[in-house]
């Protein structure tokens, strides 16, 4: 038997549709975490949604895990420690360990902001990434 696992995720304007996150106090809309749904040992991936104007509302980092995030419509930006970078189809951000990161989508973005977030790290993933660490009172940076 191979090992391999195919999971139908819906076109991108049924991404919004999905309610998941790794707690239940940072699930949302427009989240699939899809390593949950599959069996992956050393990447994980979630598939994300956001309406113009949406932001994730906390920074977060991690120690052993690095993220690339695959922009694949609308606009919008992410904060990377002082910095800010305008995302939009065909970005795609590397972010290595230690750099804290949040996102969101523009309010003008003409459409969702869609995009995966692949996480690997060269150790097997934990179920929850308990290597994280998140401020919820750190200010957005476009504010």
């Amino acid at each position: 038997m191979s090992d391999y696992q195919v999971l139908e995720m819906g076109g991108l304007d049924e991404w919004r549709d999905y309610y998941g996150g790794f707690r239940p106090e940072s699930s949302r809309d427009g989240r699939r975490v899809v390593d949950h749904d599959m069996t992956m040992q050393y990447i994980g991936m979630t598939a994300n949604s956001y309406e113009p104007g949406e932001q994730a509302g906390y920074w977060h980092t991690h120690s052993r895990v690095e993220e690339l995030y695959v922009f694949l419509a609308g606009r919008g930006q992410m904060g990377l420690d002082d910095d800010i970078v305008d995302v939009g189809p065909g970005t795609v951000v590397r972010v290595g360990q230690g750099v804290w990161r949040t996102w969101r989508a523009t309010p003008d973005s003409p459409e969702q902001l869609r995009w995966l977030c692949i996480r690997a790290g060269g150790h097997e993933l934990p179920h929850l990434p308990d290597d994280g660490t998140r401020d919820s009172d750190r200010p957005a940076p476009w504010a």
